[in-house]
């Protein structure tokens, strides 16, 4: 009798673990059929638009990033425009600018847009993504403020020097990744930086894209040209009612692909990556 108990406890115990196996065997294989499902459909949202590149999301509630190229997402690139977010971070710690409404004159010689030609609000100047304004920004900052801040925002591989302070996050060796861009997200989101309130406040209200009853999205996009060569980026957030949505989009054009539309190409492949994982949709 005591030997047939223990036959059966036995058979029992493994019964469980062949269930345990099983259970965890279907999980993991659901997980890798989700990935593998959004792979497809970033890469499809990418080669319908003659771009190469990566797409990577990070939902917060599931502590999960999504990508069509994850090895892409670990590669360094230049922060581009991107940068006028650590870069008004820290103009506004040390003063340089006031708040978003300071006015930042235009000195009169040409510019390369139109739209830079005129005096603009700190806001604007974000938006409008004007180089020059920030460029001055830059040199009023200084190499040794700029490195200090740097190291204290813990924001990508940067180098510079006096000769490339208002230039180098358009050209050089500077590389940050689009995890990078996502963490430093994660930080500032957070009132994780080590920077005053304020100035996290008054980011946080630039960089505001969209605010409707349904999401709100911030973000800043950016754009370098090395060797006629382009890389394009958009990074940010997504604010719903009950959840935050980080993304960093880089990619590079294809040799058929037409320049004229890559100004919104970054943006629209970002949303509707976005929207093929029901983030842009009412809950």
């Amino acid at each position: 009798m005591k030997v047939f108990k223990i036959l059966m406890i036995v058979s029992l115990i493994i019964s469980c673990k062949e269930t345990i196996k099983t259970n965890i065997k279907t999980s993991i294989t659901e997980k890798e059929s989700n990935r593998d499902s959004i792979v497809i459909s970033f890469q499809k949202i990418l080669d319908r638009e003659k771009l190469k590149g990566s797409i990577l999301v990070y939902d917060v509630h599931k502590k999960r990033y999504f990508s069509n190229d994850f090895n892409w997402a670990k590669t360094g690139k230049l922060p581009a425009s991107t940068y006028k977010i650590p870069n008004s971070i820290i103009a506004l710690e040390l003063g340089i600018v006031d708040n978003d409404s300071t006015l930042l004159k235009w000195n009169g010689n040409p510019r390369r847009f139109k739209l830079w030609q005129q005096d603009l609000t700190f806001k604007k100047a974000f938006h409008y993504s004007c180089v020059p304004c920030y460029q001055e920004i830059a040199r009023k900052i200084g190499v040794k403020r700029m490195q200090n801040y740097l190291a204290k925002l813990d924001y990508g591989d940067i180098k510079f020097d006096s000769t490339t302070i208002d230039n180098f996050w358009l050209q050089g060796n500077s590389k940050i990744t689009q995890y990078e861009q996502i963490n430093f997200l994660r930080r500032f989101y957070n009132t994780e930086l080590p920077i005053n309130k304020r100035t996290n406040s008054i980011m946080k209200k630039m960089m505001v894209i969209n605010d409707n009853e349904v999401y709100k999205l911030s973000g800043k996009t950016g754009w370098s040209i090395v060797d006629e060569k382009s890389n394009g980026w958009f990074v940010g957030f997504v604010e719903q009612k009950d959840n935050v949505i980080f993304f960093a989009t880089n990619v590079e054009p294809s040799p058929e692909f037409d320049m004229s539309l890559f100004p919104k190409s970054r943006k629209k492949i970002t949303m509707e990556a976005l929207k093929s994982l029901n983030y842009l949709d009412k809950k």
